[in-house]
């Protein structure tokens, strides 16, 4: 669905080259593929081997990076970020990557993710004479590692990410070294390819299909890559791993064309449309699909139903960020400008409408009245995902608890309050065994916090209080 008035958003996106003549404009090109990651900022550092020079500005990719900015950006290695703000909020300083400077050699970081335990390594650092220049998460690492003791900055890096708690895909580049590391449950994707004799690393591959890399694999749980002129090596810095990949990677934020852990994600979200139709057969003339990220799972219900899918809702292209605004009532006007119902589609059919999640439950209440509006006799809801009751402390904006439907709401109860004639939820079973895991395996591998208030992590109390505020 539209995530800018959903009000559900991936925090942002990390690609890095080392080794290639372009590595700024490979840069370019792989973040505006991971555009959808991330719309509020972005930067890109670049090494010649011998110093760090960055750009970076709160916008699209495409607006930042103008050819006279691109000009500037000489070197064979580069990092870059396109960012939503969760952590830390907006603001320029806090757009990525952040460039530190210092008398032993320069350093910057990309990080997609989130720290539950940021604020207090913020205050323990604080407490030793730190002094922060940015409000975001990511600059603790960057204090972690300069205070870590360690001579060699492959140490300073394993000893300073062992302090971190949460969601974290790091890239650290130094003038000399490209360190990429993830954290020990591999919360968030992350992959390699190569070029060449190149290589590039990014949050989804559909980025090496842009730029013409080949994958190689993914980033390990508790890994520290580091990529020289020398080539590969591999380290550790967590011994005990256990992978927790979030499901809404599956479900809704990663791009169709983008394998995540040897699965493609399009094939994932059809299975998911397919087992939804076993656990919510209904009787209905028309399948349609909330755009975009739904489409898939609607045409794997359709198949498995026996239902001819049809594009009942169309989403309009040309709508500008001016209607990305934080008001419910300009969220609500937003879904009247970003899509619209085919009447010819719908009059008078009774018609499935699958999507992916149910946030605040405004979005599918208008879609709903929309459908019914130009001519829909009946309106039933089934959603690829189980209900969102616990808000996400791993870097995507879920909202706080009060304002996620589900956490207070009954299925009949949400029903009632979005006008639809059914609401059927995916089960968590049912949802995981989709995505890629077979009969018995169980749910283990994948984070299921928002769904079933169980993380992966120790969510710290000062966490905890802004997302469970009343």
């Amino acid at each position: 669905m539209l995530a800018e008035i959903k009000g559900l958003n991936e925090e942002c996106g990390i690609f890095g080259v080392w080794g290639h003549p372009d590595a700024a404009q490979l840069t370019y090109y792989g973040l505006h593929s991971l555009q959808h990651r991330g719309q509020e900022g972005t930067g890109i550092v670049v090494s010649d081997g011998k110093t760090l020079k960055g750009a970076k500005g709160e916008g699209l990719v495409s607006e930042i990076f103008t050819s006279n900015v691109m000009q500037e950006l000489i070197g064979t290695a580069a990092i870059g970020h396109v960012r939503y703000a969760t952590a830390g909020g907006g603001g320029y300083e806090n757009v990525q990557p952040l460039l530190f400077h210092s008398q032993s050699g320069s350093l910057a970081l990309a990080h997609n993710g989130n720290l539950v335990n940021a604020n207090v390594l913020k205050h323990q650092l604080e407490a030793q004479g730190s002094i922060f220049q940015t409000s975001s998460d990511t600059e603790v690492l960057a204090h972690l590692m300069k205070r870590s003791g360690f001579s060699d900055s492959k140490d300073r890096a394993k000893n300073a990410l062992s302090m971190l708690k949460g969601a974290y895909a790091y890239l650290i580049m130094t003038e000399t070294e490209l360190m990429v590391a993830l954290d020990p449950h591999g919360l968030r994707p992350l992959s390699l390819g190569c070029l060449g004799d190149a290589y590039v690393v990014a949050s989804e591959t559909c980025a090496f299909d842009v730029v013409g890399a080949e994958y190689i694999r993914d980033i390990q749980p508790g890994e520290l890559l580091i990529i020289n002129d020398d080539g590969l090596t591999s380290e550790r810095f967590a011994v005990s791993t256990t992978k927790a990949i979030c499901t809404m990677e599956y479900i809704y934020f990663s791009r169709p064309d983008s394998d995540i852990q040897g699965i493609n994600v399009h094939t994932a979200r059809k299975n998911l449309g397919k087992r939804l139709a076993v656990e919510a057969p209904i009787e209905a003339d028309v399948v349609t699909g909330v755009p975009d990220s739904s489409i898939s799972a609607a045409i794997g219900y359709a198949e498995a139903a026996g239902i001819p899918y049809e594009m009942g809702l169309v989403k309009n292209r040309y709508v500008g960020r001016t209607f990305i605004q934080p008001s419910q009532s300009l969220r609500e006007q937003g879904v009247k400008m970003k899509l619209s119902p085919v009447r010819g589609v719908v009059e008078g059919k009774r018609v499935i409408m699958v999507d992916d999640s149910i946030v605040r439950g405004t979005t599918s209440r208008r879609i709903v009245t929309m459908l019914k509006d130009a001519g829909a006799t009946e309106v039933h809801v089934v959603i690829s995902s189980p209900p969102i009751k616990n808000p996400c402390f791993y870097g995507i904006d879920t909202s706080t608890k009060e304002e996620l439907i589900a956490s207070g709401n009954s299925v009949e109860e949400i029903r009632e309050l979005i006008g639809a004639d059914s609401l059927t939820f995916l089960s968590v079973e049912g949802m995981v065994e989709a995505i890629g895991k077979k009969d018995g395996e169980g749910t283990e591998g994948y984070c299921l916090g928002c769904f079933t208030g169980k993380y992966p992590t120790e969510i710290y109390p000062d966490t905890l209080q802004y997302y469970y505020q009343k």
